[in-house]
């Protein structure tokens, strides 16, 4: 991911953010050091604000789509009540195999059920509904991933994508993927269905609430 937001200000929402423990900083620097794309990771803001909208929403269960090598869906686990549970999607198994360990590790990890295989494959076995979906998986599905989802999520729900502004290029989209995520966030903003807003927090998230 490329930087567009001022380095510095980042930073300072860091440092007065809730800092991340010692499981989740082992998490990020292994990350970093096995992974290819790394930068794919989500971030200490981004997962302390996907953990507060967890418990804002009294969310039960959550589907991931993307799990790469766990953050995400740790710090949402965290936010789950007991009995609540997350099912998370991913295809990589190196990712997977780094994300088990560190599930492991955590108390929290017990409410995480990981579906390896396509994220399509995997949403057409699952019945709803559904409190909270988080969609962070390959960029040019996103659009298929929020009409499969929509249905299975409960009236009042609420749908997570990441990396909406996608470094700056939804301004001027060149490739597949740049033109992608500009037509899942057209496809957002004009669907009745939900009520949306698209944030600036790190690569751009957009938030839809399902109204019916």
């Amino acid at each position: 991911m490329d930087r567009f937001i001022d380095v510095a200000v980042e930073q300072f929402a860091r440092d007065h953010t809730e800092p991340e423990t010692d499981l989740y900083t082992r998490l990020r620097e292994e990350t970093y050091r096995e992974m290819d794309r790394p930068e794919m990771q989500v971030d200490l803001i981004e997962g302390r604000f996907l953990k507060m909208l967890v418990r804002l929403t009294g969310a039960r269960l959550i589907l991931e789509l993307g799990m790469f090598t766990g953050y995400s869906a740790l710090m949402m686990a965290e936010g789950l009540p007991e009995g609540g549970r997350l099912i998370t999607c991913e295809i990589d198994p190196k990712a997977e195999a780094i994300a088990r360990r560190y599930f492991a590790e955590s108390p929290h990890g017990d409410k995480i059920t990981i579906r390896m295989g396509p994220a399509l494959e995997t949403i057409k076995t699952l019945t709803g509904p559904l409190d909270l979906i988080f969609i962070d998986a390959d960029k040019s599905n996103y659009a298929n991933y929020y009409e499969a989802c929509l249905p299975l999520l409960k009236t009042g729900g609420l749908i997570v994508a990441d990396n909406v502004l996608w470094s700056g290029k939804v301004l001027h989209p060149n490739d597949a993927n740049d033109l992608a995520i500009v037509a899942f966030n057209h496809l957002v903003q004009s669907d009745p269905r939900v009520e949306n807003v698209c944030l600036t927090v790190r690569d751009g998230m957009m938030l839809a609430w399902k109204r019916r």
